[in-house]
Parts: C-alpha cells; sequence; structure tokens
C-alpha cells in the first residue's frame, strides 16, 4: 500500500466552529524513502486567522487573500491520496478538518486507512513529550530550521521521525522490499570456509539493547529477541 505522511495548518483549532485550512501538505514514501511526488497547497481561508494560531505558523488572512480556495485543490488532493494509508501526527485534528472542508463541498469523509503517530509515540515513550519537535530531538532529527510551524516541512519531519520509530519493524533488512526467495541448497561434502567472528562493542550492545527496548515497548512486550535472551 502506498504511504504518504500528511499535514494541514489552520486558522484555528475547531473545524465546527467554522475554522479552515490555510495549509496542506502531503509526500509520498516508497518503501523507506520519500519519493518525488508530493502536493502541497497555501489556501485562502476566507475568514481571518485566530491569533493563537498565526503566533504558530506566522500566516494571516491578508497573507493568504487569493490563493486557491481547498474546493480549487479538492480533486486533485483526493487523486493524490486515492487507495493510501495516511501517516499523521495527532491525525484526528488532521482528518477533523479535512472532513470538515470535504463536507462543505458535499462530499464523503475520507475512508483510507490512518496511521496516527502521536498515538505510537505515547505508546513507546509513556510520560515523555511526544510532540513533533520532541520526537526530533529524541530521534537526533535535525529541526532547528522549524522556527514557525509549516505543513510541507513537517511532513518532512514527520517522515523522518516515522522512519526512525519503525525501524526494523517491516523488515530485518530495514526496508519494505520483498525478499526474493530462493531454494536453500545444502552440500554435506563441502568443506566449511573458516568463519570469521567479529565481537560487539560495548557501545554496540548498548545501541542492541535500547533496540530491543524500543521494539518490545511498540509490540506491548511481544518482542521474540528478549523473551530468547531471557530464557
Amino acid at each position: 500500500m502506498r504511504k504518504i505522511v500528511l499535514d494541514t495548518e489552520t486558522t484555528g483549532l475547531y473545524p465546527e466552529q467554522g475554522h479552515r485550512i490555510i495549509e496542506i501538505a502531503a509526500i509520498e514514501l516508497h518503501g523507506r524513502q520519500v519519493t518525488q511526488r508530493h502536493f502541497h497547497h497555501y489556501l485562502d481561508p476566507e475568514r481571518e486567522v485566530d491569533e493563537g494560531a498565526a503566533r504558530i505558523h506566522g500566516f494571516t488572512w491578508d497573507m493568504l487573500r487569493g490563493r486557491a480556495k481547498f474546493a480549487d485543490i479538492a480533486a486533485s488532493f483526493l487523486e493524490f491520496v486515492s487507495g493510501a494509508e495516511l501517516i499523521i501526527h495527532n491525525a484526528p485534528f488532521d482528518m477533523g478538518f479535512i472532513n470538515h472542508e470535504l463536507k462543505l463541498l458535499g462530499l464523503p469523509a475520507l475512508n483510507n486507512e490512518v496511521m496516527d503517530t502521536l498515538k505510537i509515540a505515547r505508546e513507546m515513550h509513556p510520560g515523555k513529550k511526544n510532540s513533533l519537535d520532541a520526537l526530533c530531538g529524541r530521534y537526533e532529527i535535525d529541526n532547528t530550521h522549524r522556527s514557525l510551524h509549516g505543513a510541507l516541512l513537517d511532513t518532512e519531519l514527520l517522515a523522518e521521525v516515522y522512519f526512525a520509530m519503525t525501524r526494523g519493524q517491516h523488515s530485518l533488512i530495514g526496508d519494505d522490499a520483498p525478499v526474493a526467495r530462493v531454494p536453500a541448497v545444502f552440500n554435506t561434502d563441502a568443506k566449511r570456509a573458516s568463519v570469521r567472528v567479529l565481537q560487539p562493542s560495548e557501545d554496540e550492545l548498548a545501541a542492541h539493547a535500547l533496540q530491543l527496548l524500543d521494539i518490545d515497548k511498540a509490540s506491548k512486550g511481544a518482542c521474540l529477541w528478549k523473551t530468547l535472551e531471557a530464557a
């Protein structure tokens, strides 16, 4: 399934109070990489931007007047995300706004599969801050250029966070690419080549232990490696 990282910026917090989307961005992932395909628009919200929201993303209505309206980009947006799993940080917020905009146009709500990275982060790191900035710091992702929120920049950062949060979860080779399976051929008469064994360093052992801890938390205690180590 295609995966798309998505984010929005809005005039305020509550679509049911008439707030609208002012920026929408979506980038496509293929395997464990960001592709060149993306969707990004600034939008005229047709209303004022709350002061609190403007302090977060830096936009006012005057800066957005004359831009495309959501109605102008709805068809191309729906085509871009069609059939894809959406990866969103705090998904109920963005999905609420997108579905509100679609409702205003008389269109059905999105029925895509959605992965909420905030929910996953809270399960993996209980009791810790799990904002996008906090996760960038935790996974050593450079976000020093993020002085204000912006949908396109945030999708790029979230993609890196997603890769970090899910490393090793999809396959043992670190990506989603299928592994070619070939029949095993055993030659019991052949001499075995000598195998060079490299012992891990203390730093590598510590990193391995942290990786297993992350996997164990993400799988809610079902990490096979930890079970075997304890046996």
